[in-house]
């Protein structure tokens, strides 16, 4: 299809809990600094599932979420410079680059970012799940043309990851445990790893223990063996410097500070969970062994840089994480696979043709 003759595009949308449907609007005019992609891919996250699963229904309908995707430009606007029709390209932050977060380099705070999230017809959401969208163009990053759509759609959650580490500050001498072998769990490890940093890995899912082994990682069979017991055995009795907690459970806050060792430990709160975890920590254990709990959210542009540098290079291999994928005619199907207990991401492939409106550029 030439980009001529693109008027309107078909997206994935929520109308309802457990209901995902195809719907189809008029493309908007594009703008001077904005850019018409082609989406080929946009991967299902946790956020996108819960939603469909009835455990975020805050976020209201009807969601045109999906917000982890890639594709290839099709046309620039007037004023768009180093970006050009052929680019590679998965999406970042929406931001306005004036406000008073903007200009501190805290772009995943912007003032009018939801603003952006808001389309005619009521539709709330990134539209991720889209065959054609016109964004801003500072709202994508380039990426390796040799990475496959699904692997670059990576980008924003390898982001929200690099924000944690960069909050923990992880060192090359470091011992960092991270609780959960899930999607984001092994994010987080790999980029720790790319740290220097020495990573045990603790799940109790056999699927997930194997990917984690298969990755190169030490992992701790959390259901055959106490995780807190094997984590002060192989480090000396001294526990780990820093603990991800990238499951949303009582009992993973639970072992977490317990993980730790006794003095300094830092704990970053990576996962979120409906209804929301206990702490599991009383005010007196932070205050005697002087822990550190750290939350993170969403990632601003220099982790997206960050991420976007971990993939290009493949220091971060994600191929392991794609579960399956489905053609944006069955995204019902690819919504019920992605909320399947156990699995790892899910590709939505919004055009079967893959990327004939352009060569990626190199």
């Amino acid at each position: 299809m030439d980009k001529n003759t693109v008027k309107t595009f078909r997206f994935g949308v929520l109308t309802s809990k457990g209901h995902a449907e195809v719907h189809e609007m008029k493309l908007p005019k594009l703008g001077e600094h904005q850019i018409l992609i082609k989406q080929l891919a946009c991967n299902i996250c946790t956020a996108d599932y819960g939603q469909w699963l009835g455990l975020r229904e805050h976020q209201g309908y009807p969601m045109a979420g999906g917000h982890e995707g890639a594709g290839v430009i099709l046309e620039t606007g007037a004023k768009v410079v180093e970006l050009l029709p052929g680019d590679f390209v998965a999406i970042s932050n929406n931001y306005c680059g004036e406000c008073e977060h903007c200009r501190k380099g805290e772009e995943s705070q912007c003032v009018i970012r939801s603003s952006y999230d808001l389309h005619e017809g009521g539709y709330k959401g990134r539209m991720g799940f889209a065959e054609y969208q016109v964004r801003n163009a500072t709202a994508v990053m380039k990426m390796n043309p040799e990475l496959s759509p699904g692997e670059a759609a990576f980008l924003e959650p390898l982001a929200t990851a690099a924000k944690g580490i960069g909050k923990l500050r992880v060192s090359p001498q470091d011992t960092v445990a991270v609780i959960g072998a899930g999607t984001m769990g092994l994010l987080n490890a790999q980029a720790v790893r790319a740290c220097g940093a020495r990573v045990i890995v603790t799940e109790m899912m056999e699927k997930k223990i194997k990917t984690a082994k298969a990755m190169g990682f030490e992992v701790i069979d959390a259901g055959a063996a106490d995780p807190v017991e094997r984590v002060k055995q192989m480090t000396g009795g001294r526990g780990a410097d820093a603990v991800i907690v990238a499951v949303g459970a009582t009992k993973a806050n639970e072992q977490a500070a317990a993980i730790l060792k006794h003095f300094d430990g830092r704990m970053l709160m990576f996962a979120a969970a409906y209804p929301a975890p206990e702490l599991g920590i009383s005010s007196n254990d932070i205050h005697y062994r002087r822990m550190e709990i750290l939350g993170t959210y969403l990632g601003d542009t220099k982790d997206f840089l960050e991420a976007a540098r971990l993939l290009n290079q493949r220091v971060v291999d994600v191929r392991p994480l794609i579960e399956a994928s489905y053609p944006l005619e069955d995204i019902q199907k690819a919504f019920e696979e992605a909320a399947r207990p156990g699995n790892y991401r899910v590709s939505v492939m919004l055009h079967e043709s893959g990327r004939e409106e352009g060569t990626c550029s190199k």
